[in-house]
Parts: structure tokens; C-alpha cells; sequence
């Protein structure tokens, strides 16, 4: 008898160790998956308003989204509007990059890893 009190202990704790290891694997799932909205929206952003650095604040790059805008605004009054060029070219570059990545890639390094310029 405590030979099959073992047994069904042992099931148990395999069943529990499986839903466990089946509801981190979910919830890594739903993180890449929610990853690829940001991707696109930040991708595009990124091309269409790179010169302001809105892709920056998308993913959640704050202190480098303010050095593109004041990049932009200030250094663009002083250059004639080349900052601004420039900005945008970077933009520009760094949309391509950021769609052109697979899902998985641009989670792992601009969400994960916080890898803010390139």
C-alpha cells in the first residue's frame, strides 16, 4: 500500500511540476508575442518620425528619445535643419533594422537587453 501512496505522491508532484513549467512557458509566449506589436509600431515610428525619436519612447528609451528631440530642435536651428537630417537618416536606419529582425531577435535585444542606439 505505501508502495502506491508513493507512486500516486510521485505522479502528483510530476503533474504539478508540469503545469508549472506549462504556465512560465504561456507567459514567455505572450511576452514575445506582445514584443512584436511594439516591433512594427516602433519600426514605423521609427522611418515616418525618426527625426523626434518617438520609436525611442515607444520602447521605453526616455532619456535617448529626449536627445534625439533636443538633437532635432535645438541643433537643427543652429545647423540650418542638418541635425534634423541626420536624425531622421538615423531614424530611418534604425526602422529597417528593427523590422527586418525576427520577433524573438528585437525582444531579446531592445526589451531584454536595452540596447538603446542600433
Amino acid at each position: 500500500m505505501s508502495d502506491d501512496n508513493n507512486l500516486k505522491d510521485d505522479l502528483n508532484k510530476m503533474a504539478d511540476e508540469a503545469k508549472e513549467s506549462a504556465k512560465e512557458f504561456a507567459e514567455g509566449a505572450e511576452e514575445i508575442v506582445s514584443s512584436n506589436n511594439k516591433k512594427v509600431l516602433a519600426g514605423v515610428l521609427a522611418i515616418l518620425l525618426g527625426i523626434f525619436g518617438v520609436h525611442k519612447f515607444v520602447l521605453g528609451y526616455t532619456k535617448e528619445g529626449i536627445i534625439t528631440l533636443v538633437i532635432t530642435l535645438i541643433l537643427g536651428i543652429l545647423t540650418c535643419g542638418m541635425a534634423g537630417w541626420v536624425m531622421s537618416v538615423i531614424g530611418l536606419i534604425e526602422g529597417i533594422i528593427y523590422l527586418t529582425k525576427s520577433d524573438e531577435e528585437f525582444y531579446k535585444t531592445y526589451q531584454l537587453g536595452k540596447k538603446p542606439w542600433f
